[in-house]
């Protein structure tokens, strides 16, 4: 199949698209990207795209087509103009550097912003091509959660923009069970909607990795490991609470791999409570990393805020966490902490208790080691059952063939069947 994916998000940042668009190609489809300039987490336009930007238009044999991105920056202006500018330039000029092509399919990945899926509407409009969207953020729900729109007026035209998106799309696939209740509130109907959940990272199935030098000398202590953005939404305040009541415990560290555009708060909250010996940043580093690091880990930590759209996510760093065979440390609710508890792989405290992420610390770090061991195998059997790569692309290829046999017409809102 001639695919097109949509996609404000790719490579060289850190999305599962990355590894859809490799997998879809290596099964034999011709792919085309249509993103942006890279510039997540930091904000900045990365400088080895600016350095270069020829480098980065392929992927795995796939076609980038890039447009111009005003990156991230800092603080809900600069936030909200660059997903502005993504839903003008690839609508306007993507539409321009993509003529005459033709596509089978569109493909649209959803994480924050919700509008990215709308140059891949009018793409599915143009192409006449059926569209499928996958929804990994809940929107307005997400906005409302991270109190970045506060109005319920606003929230509420949001949603309706969101629902004309829904029933425009032949697909709209959810990573958890529980969006399809926000799916069919501002779409109306839920029978389109398709669960597909974020599977295994590939570069979690191999586990030979040595271990990163950056990580190497804490071979002393019990290591709690969080790897991922620090947002608003991970809470990062009741993790520094927990690490703040645990500081005489010198034989236990927070190492911290990832980054954020709050990354310079976080560093000032962690001088301010003397955590400089037990709470580590280590910055950001390429997916293709993070085995080596996963290495030095005792247990992973994974936190949500408390609020009930968070509540129905799976983070998606809970099935790389489950594939290491490491115990998991949960501090949120609903579906991750479902998943968390019914895999048996680790301990779960409801989301901002930074008190009870304390006592699971302890208490994990007091657990024999065979008995840590269990918890991480009995997370790496549930993670190849439920999260299997193979399985759910095969899943979308059959959706994608289902479509594209059955000529849907994208001038009009799609079937309901």
């Amino acid at each position: 199949m001639r695919l097109l994916v949509v996609s404000q998000y790719f490579w060289p940042e850190n999305f599962r698209v990355n590894e859809l668009v490799s997998e879809l190609v290596a099964r034999g489809h011709d792919v085309t990207v249509l993103t942006g300039r890279p510039n997540y987490p930091e904000g900045r336009t990365f400088a080895e795209y600016k350095q270069d930007p020829g480098r980065f238009e392929s992927y795995k044999n796939a076609r980038i087509v890039r447009v111009p991105l005003r990156p991230r920056g800092n603080g809900s202006l600069q936030l909200a103009l660059n997903y502005l500018s993504f839903l003008f330039w690839a609508t306007l000029l993507g539409s321009w550097r993509l003529r005459g092509r033709q596509f089978d399919a569109v493909f649209s990945f959803q994480v924050s912003p919700v509008t990215s899926a709308l140059p891949a509407l009018w793409m599915s409009y143009l192409k006449r091509v059926p569209m499928l969207m996958w929804v990994l953020d809940l929107w307005p729900e997400t906005l409302s959660a991270v109190g970045a729109v506060k109005s319920p007026r606003a929230l509420i035209a949001i949603g309706r923009m969101v629902g004309y998106i829904y029933r425009h799309c032949d697909r709209v696939l959810v990573q958890s069970q529980a969006f399809v209740a926000s799916v069919e509130r501002w779409s109306g109907s839920s029978a389109r909607v398709r669960y597909f959940p974020a599977w295994v990272e590939a570069v979690f199935d191999n586990g030979s990795s040595e271990i990163a030098p950056e990580v190497a000398n804490f071979h002393d202590s019990f290591n709690v490991m969080f790897a991922g953005n620090i947002g608003e939404a991970q809470d990062f305040p009741s993790i520094l609470a927990a690490a703040t009541s645990m500081k005489h415990r010198k034989d236990i560290r927070w190492l911290i791999v990832g980054d954020s555009r709050a990354m310079g708060e976080v560093r000032t909250e962690i001088e301010r409570r003397g955590l400089e010996g037990t709470m580590i940043l280590l910055g950001r580093h390429a997916l293709e990393r993070m085995p080596s690091f996963f290495k030095a880990a005792d247990a992973m930590l994974v936190s949500l805020k408390s609020d009930p759209v968070f509540d129905m996510t799976i983070p998606g760093k809970v099935q790389s966490y489950l594939a290491t065979g490491v115990p998991i440390l949960g501090m949120l609710g609903g579906e991750g902490a479902r998943v968390i508890a019914e895999s048996g792989a680790g301990l779960v405290c409801d989301a901002g208790d930074g008190t009870a992420l304390a006592y699971n610390v302890e208490k994990l770090a007091a657990m024999p080691s065979g008995e840590r061991a269990a918890m991480g195998e009995r997370g790496r059997n549930y993670a190849r059952l439920e999260f299997d790569r193979a399985v759910l692309i095969s899943r979308l290829e059959e959706w994608l063939s289902e479509l594209t046999r059955s000529g849907t017409d994208p001038r009009r809102p799609a079937r309901s069947s």
